[in-house]
Parts: C-alpha cells; structure tokens; sequence
C-alpha cells in the first residue's frame, strides 16, 4: 500500500524525492500519512481537495481486496 500511494503521489509533484508515506496502525485500522514538500501540497490536494479525495478512493479500493481498514492523511 506504501508503494501505491508514493507511486501516485511522485507523479503529482515536483520533488518526488521529498515524497515519503508513513504507516501508523491504529486500532483495526492502518492510517498512512502522506508527507510532501511544501509547495507540493496544493498539487497533491488540488482545488477543493479532487485529487485527495482520488488518491483516497484509489487507495481504499486496493485495501477492500486486502480486506483492510485504512485511512490516508496527506502531512
């Protein structure tokens, strides 16, 4: 899951090697946090927060096959 949302993530910025996802289990459920440079984050998030929210959806989508619960936070 790490590897997705990194590999997502890089091709959204300019600095792929700020890029760095993190996994912090929670409970039942498995929260990865999403840290990019600063001036990449409006890109990562983009207007209104669409391209969070696909990343997101992209994300559970992989983790329903896994039969997981998670949560990504971009940081």
């Amino acid at each position: 899951m790490i590897e997705l949302i990194s590999l997502i993530a890089k091709s959204l910025v300019k600095q792929p090697d700020a890029v760095s996802v993190t996994m912090v289990q929670k409970g039942n459920m498995e929260v990865y946090e999403l840290h990019v440079a600063p001036e990449d984050m409006g890109k990562v998030i983009g207007k209104q927060g669409r391209i969070a929210k696909a990343i997101r959806a992209v994300v559970k989508a992989a983790a329903i096959k896994e039969n997981k619960k998670i949560s990504v936070d971009i940081v």
